[in-house]
């Protein structure tokens, strides 16, 4: 299976200019991985996720290279136009050439109190104009301390079996247009890091509840997310349960996202 890292860079760089440095380093980097390794895109894909309003600059920026580009949202009151002020739909994330949003994240959930129910709206209308997700589950701290990681867990799920109930026709085709990140929120730039046999054991179970929905979804991918870096991604990279990184803070210097992004490559030889 092909791994993915994915870059949240979230709020983050401030400048337009700060982007462009961004970017550059990113690109360096990436010719001299692909000089070394022609095949190493083949072995994990590359993709970069910055604020809405440096989305369009940087997927016009990296249509040049292997790298794609994804929104961090879409509403989930329009998956085109209408009067919701601030808010941006997935017709409109495709403009700004985007080809997968994330969804989901625990930030969303805490900040902004999206339920099932919005995200379930999000993700229609993200597939609907032909957006991949990226959705993101995992537990906070008193969840993982209380044993309810796979509780919790079954119960974000459900938004995929929602959408399958909703959208039967969809099914073959969602492995490679859904992604699922699993971040346990206590992990996610904390420094805390949960062993790769706890993370490999919840892949296990995402993946087996994922295939107890519909045969089909039985090869989809499930990345790690939450303090990932470079110093721990070969650890990581080695476990077959886990295909991929979403990657926070390390995906803003592009050296360590790429190490990363390497580490993956090789263990999906």
């Amino acid at each position: 299976m092909q791994a993915w890292v994915i870059g949240n860079w979230k709020q983050n760089p401030a400048t337009s200019d700060d982007v462009d440095v961004l970017l550059n380093d990113l690109c360096a980097a990436m010719s001299d991985i692909e000089q070394v390794s022609k095949d190493s895109s083949a072995r994990c894909q590359i993709m970069v996720a910055p604020s809405l309003i440096h989305l369009a600059a940087v997927s016009s920026r990296l249509k040049a290279t292997s790298v794609l580009c994804a929104g961090q949202d879409v509403s989930a009151h329009s998956a085109s136009t209408g009067a919701y002020t601030g808010e941006c739909s997935a017709q409109q994330i495709v403009d700004a050439g985007a080809t997968w949003t994330i969804l989901g994240h625990s930030e969303r959930r805490q900040y902004h109190q999206e339920s099932n129910d919005i995200l379930l709206q999000k993700m229609t209308h993200a597939l609907s104009q032909g957006l991949g997700v990226v959705f993101c589950i995992g537990e906070t701290q008193a969840q993982y301390d209380g044993n309810q990681t796979l509780t919790v867990i079954d119960n974000q799920l459900a938004v995929v079996k929602a959408f399958i109930a909703e959208q039967p026709e969809l099914i073959d085709s969602l492995p490679t247009r859904l992604i699922i990140a699993y971040e346990p929120v206590w992990a996610i730039g904390t420094g805390k890091v949960p062993t790769v046999t706890e993370v490999s054991a919840t892949h296990q179970h995402i993946k087996q509840t994922l295939a107890g929905f519909a045969d089909s979804l039985s090869t989809m991918t499930v990345l790690y997310g939450g303090s990932v870096n470079a110093d721990n991604a070969d650890s990581f990279a080695a476990d077959p349960m886990i295909d991929g990184a979403l990657v926070g803070g390390a995906s803003l210097k592009a050296g360590s996202f790429l190490a990363i992004a390497t580490a993956f490559s090789k263990g999906s030889i």
